[in-house]
């Protein structure tokens, strides 16, 4: 599609810093990225330092400790450093079957569901959607996939009917349930499903022309579709989002208890943040997938959010979005 954003150019830290502004989500991206590929590494490179066999009057320990030492020196010097990366937005194609399937392999926490029929749709609608590679490695990792699909159009596919099922599953806020029925079912013609997953150190100044450009194809659709059901399927009233938070268990007994406030959400996406306060409603509902034993979160639990939010709001979440990227 010509109307593409020029690559982003970045220069990458090897000491990631995650997506998110909390303290807390900042720690888990920390141990989870940065310490476990220093300590592959390391491992990797103790294999080729160290002797096969401890026989042999040459092999003392001290050297072991030397080594290692060493090693652990020249990895640290490694991380301070840094790297450029030079990301690309790309229209969607079939070879990106698997790498947009890793990416949502949990976003249905952990349902058995037609996983690879959604990620053929993403891939099928190439006019709406977009992936995140580094430039000139476009056959190679898969960084981002962001779309919105027409909750009507596909309401006949199976991975549709599964995600519809899921939602009233989940769904225990008697007070929601019935706009959830009602976006589900008969405004389903005007739901776009907003699909946006990713790895977690993403660079955060990628995802305001991410979503730039994921809404201005939205409207470029309405216009430049070749039939007139085609136009109609993307003019959405609304947005229906599936996506993960932190919550603080029994937070209010923890606040009375330590006298200090910790957060009561961590949003993994700091759009989400905004997303939930733009929305019209949402609920939560306890995953079963993705719970960090990091100390910075022993207190906190993974939850699945749900949020519905008028297509009108997009202009406000874009400008909100850039503001937050800017100031960060």
């Amino acid at each position: 599609m010509p109307r593409r954003p020029a690559p982003w150019r970045r220069r990458r830290s090897l000491r990631f810093q995650p997506v998110t502004f909390s303290r807390f989500s900042r720690s888990v991206a920390l141990v989870s990225s940065a310490y476990m590929s220093k300590r592959q590494v390391l491992d990797a490179k103790l294999r080729e330092l160290l002797p096969t066999s401890s026989s042999g009057n040459g092999f003392r320990k001290q050297n072991v400790e030397e080594k290692i030492e060493q090693v652990e020196s020249s990895e640290e010097e490694e991380l301070e450093g840094v790297v450029q990366a030079d990301f690309a937005f790309f229209d969607p194609k079939l070879d990106d079957f698997q790498g947009v399937k890793v990416l949502l392999q949990t976003y249905l926490d952990n349902e058995q569901w037609d996983l690879s029929g959604f990620v053929d749709l993403i891939l099928g609608q190439t006019t709406v959607g977009t992936v995140v590679k580094v430039e000139d490695e476009e056959d190679e990792g898969l960084f981002s996939v962001v779309t919105a699909l027409n909750l009507g159009r596909y309401k006949d596919h199976k991975c549709i009917t599964e995600v519809k099922k899921f939602l009233l599953k989940v769904c225990l806020e008697k007070n929601i349930i019935a706009n959830l029925k009602l976006l589900l079912g008969d405004q389903s013609q005007n739901v776009g499903l907003l699909v946006s997953q990713r790895v977690v150190n993403l660079p955060p100044q990628l995802l305001p022309p991410l979503y730039d450009a994921l809404f201005d194809e939205v409207l470029w659709a309405t216009e430049d579709e070749p039939t007139e059901e085609l136009r109609k399927s993307f003019c959405f009233e609304s947005f229906l989002l599936v996506s993960k938070i932190y919550k603080l268990k029994n937070a209010d007994h923890r606040k009375r208890q330590n006298g200090h406030a910790d957060e009561d959400i961590i949003y993994v996406k700091p759009e989400d943040e905004i997303f939930h306060k733009l929305c019209s409603w949402s609920f939560i509902f306890p995953c079963h997938t993705d719970q960090v034993t990091t100390h910075g979160l022993k207190n906190y639990q993974s939850m699945g959010l749900v949020m519905a939010v008028e297509a009108n709001k997009m202009p406000a979440f874009r400008e909100q979005l850039h503001s937050l990227i800017d100031e960060s």
